[in-house]
């Protein structure tokens, strides 16, 4: 489960899905406000289990 800090990151930059995040590079979501790198692993997580993957 993410921080609340790291979910109102995503939520306020528009992110509400996995395939939403999978539009973002990790340097990308490093980037917003209240976003750590602790988080990153706990998403990229996500998005292998979805098929998915941060773009490059």
């Amino acid at each position: 489960m993410l921080s609340a800090p790291a979910r109102r990151a995503l939520e306020n930059n528009g992110i509400t899905s996995l395939q939403q995040l999978s539009k973002f590079s990790e340097k990308e979501i490093l980037q917003f406000h209240g976003m750590g790198p602790a988080s990153l692993p706990k998403l990229r997580t996500a998005l292998q289990a979805n098929g998915l993957a941060f773009k490059n």
